[in-house]
């Protein structure tokens, strides 16, 4: 797999010591065990995929080549390049404005745009709409155009497929970036509509089989199905795609549903399933599903509690949040500051949408058993860092190079 240039300081000895090690020892990454670090009376259980993926890798290296090759220009992000606080307050730190927020909302008027300056496509890709903003400025939105090639591929197929004849019932939640992007390229070719849960699927399969009537449908799902989506017609053939950074098994769930429900309200035989339903699993995301799995993995080591670092508004991030917390205690931390003392610890509420303080988190337990995992936006250096404040608070400081050597001389 290709290697991109990343700025050092998102590095980290530790954890790339780590990963090249797992690499060697498994080149088809078939073992999703934790890596187990014994770090005196601290265990920590590191989760075997983590971290960057080839999507937001690709993302930083042109962001920040974008600057480096337009000096004296003013560039901007369309909006957050990825969903990690860290890396977007280093672009703005080099000059790099946003002209709009994470929901779309704008942070500087479209006149203030010219032709002279530079603007860079987020991870998430964006819609048609806003592509052709830019052209009708003179600006080119595809020179920095960092949009992830997995989300290209789920665009790819819903195009392939809408061209085909099957409407697009994409799993996604509505108002993320990528989710709108997916949306916008998805109805040029063919009729979409958004499903946010398998809830959501369930109440879509009412209007699918007719047992709901078709004006209430335009209520239900209000801001989420395509311009002249007809309830009657549009539902006969259908195909899922996904927000690639949603719950693998979750959209793996919603497909197998609609598939079922069209199979018998249609009375289909299994060999022509497919002339009502398109099979479109492979628009999962890879390291989505890694991700996802080496956490599965991880939680079945004993452990005391999960850490999961991220941005708060990341969804990939998130859902491995949700995972650890059906488990055990579960801390969502940005970076290793929210890990205030041994006594407090500064972390995202999923539930209430809030950063919170937490007291007594950590057991007095000898040894201490922490499940660690990051999203994919999260650099390995605030791996490396989280788990140097742990060693810290425990008085395991000095145990850390040992353990360090043992993945750089194996």
């Amino acid at each position: 797999m290709k290697t991109f240039n990343v700025p050092l300081h998102y590095r980290s000895p530790l954890v790339s010591a780590i990963k090249k090690k797992r690499k060697a020892d498994d080149k088809l990454k078939k073992d999703f065990s934790p890596t187990i670090l014994e770090i005196g009376s601290l265990k920590i259980i590191l989760a075997r995929h983590f971290g960057f993926c080839y999507g937001v890798e690709n993302a930083i290296e042109i962001a920040f080549r974008a600057v480096e090759e337009n000096e004296g220009k003013r560039i901007f992000l369309l909006s957050e390049m990825i969903h990690n606080p860290g890396v977007n307050a280093d672009l703005q730190a080099l000059g790099v404005r946003f002209i709009m927020d994470t929901k779309g909302n704008m942070l500087l008027d479209w006149d203030e745009l010219t032709s002279d300056d530079v603007v860079i496509i987020p991870a998430f890709g964006t819609t048609l709409e806003l592509e052709e903003k830019l052209k009708e400025k003179g600006i080119e939105p595809s020179r920095y155009e960092t949009t992830c090639p997995f989300v290209e591929k789920v665009w790819n197929r819903a195009e392939k497929i809408g061209k085909d004849g099957y409407t697009i019932v994409v799993h996604g939640k509505p108002g993320h970036e990528e989710t709108r992007a997916t949306f916008s390229h998805s109805q040029a070719h063919t009729p979409t509509v958004v499903v946010k849960d398998l809830q959501q699927a369930t109440r879509l399969s009412l209007y699918l089989t007719g047992q709901l009537p078709t004006e209430q449908f335009y209520v239900d799902f209000a801001g989420q199905y395509s311009d002249g989506f007809d309830v009657q017609k549009d539902l006969q053939r259908i195909g899922v795609v996904n927000q690639t950074t949603m719950l693998a098994s979750e959209t793996q769930g919603i497909s197998d549903y609609l598939r079922q429900v069209m199979v018998t309200h249609h009375q289909l035989e299994e060999s022509i399933v497919s002339q009502r339903f398109a099979d479109t699993r492979d628009t999962l995301c890879y390291a989505t599903n890694d991700n996802q799995s080496a956490v599965q993995a991880m939680l079945e080591e004993p452990a005391d509690l999960a850490m999961v670092i991220g941005g708060y508004n990341s969804s990939n991030t998130s859902h491995l949040v949700e995972l650890c917390e059906q488990k055990l205690p579960t801390y969502f931390i940005k970076d290793p500051s929210c890990i205030i003392s041994q006594e407090k610890i500064r972390h995202f509420d999923l539930h209430r949408h809030l950063e919170v303080e937490s007291e007594h988190y950590l057991p007095n337990l000898s040894p201490l058993r922490i499940l660690i995992t990051s999203g994919a936006s999260c650099p390995d250096a605030l791996v490396e860092a989280v788990i140097e404040r742990l060693a810290e608070l425990t008085t395991n400081a000095g145990k850390l190079d040992e353990v360090a050597q043992q993945f750089q001389t194996s």
